[in-house]
């Protein structure tokens, strides 16, 4: 996934590394070329939050499920960067993926497609560039628990259905690889 730049979903229950496995893949990706930097550091400028010199490394934004709209594509009166923008030539890690509006979730797909986004409104228009390697994270069920070898899952299958339908086709379809990260029971961990 690291080497295609390829979106990536990690499925398992709490605990099992699923977003130990997001945070590392950043430093997995090779360091940034010279006017990769240059394109990093331009959307920090614009953000207001410039580094002082040639950003070193690629981002990583892991915004909470509870961010809004304009905070995920960006907006706001003085069109400004979102977290998909300050994710350019780096990773955007989506935690608890059914939990993130669907909404909001929705707007990632004409991004991920295009490598860029587009804000209207009425006083001002603004293209901000978007090539971000999407990664995510879930559990299986709302409960969490679903396969795990020692913790009972009080889900119903037509709860595990909803909740795994909060996520669009669509977006699925964007999303490269799913990766099931099982519970490995405490005796089988040699340490």
């Amino acid at each position: 996934a690291a080497a295609g730049g390829h979106g990536l979903l990690f499925v398992g229950p709490p605990g099992t590394g699923k977003s130990m496995l997001a945070r590392r893949l950043a430093r997995l990706l090779p360091p940034p070329e010279l006017e990769e930097r240059l394109e990093i550091t331009q959307v920090l400028s614009a953000a207001g939050r410039w580094p002082g010199g040639l950003a070193p490394s690629r981002p990583f934004r892991a915004p909470h499920h509870t961010t809004s709209y304009a905070g995920l594509i960006g907006g706001g009166a003085n069109v400004t960067p979102g977290e998909i923008t300050l994710a350019h030539r780096g990773v955007l890690f989506l935690d608890e993926l059914p939990e993130w509006e669907r909404r909001v979730l929705e707007v990632l797909r004409e991004p991920i497609e295009s490598g860029v986004v587009q804000i209207s409104r009425a006083a001002r228009q603004a293209t901000f560039p978007a090539q971000f390697q999407l990664v995510a994270a879930m559990n299986p069920c709302p409960c969490g628990w679903l396969g795990h070898p020692s913790a009972r899952c009080r889900c119903s299958p037509d709860r595990v259905d909803a909740y795994r339908s909060r996520i669009s086709g669509p977006l699925l379809d964007r999303i490269d690889l799913s990766i099931e990260v099982p519970a490995i029971p405490p005796d089988e961990i040699a340490i």
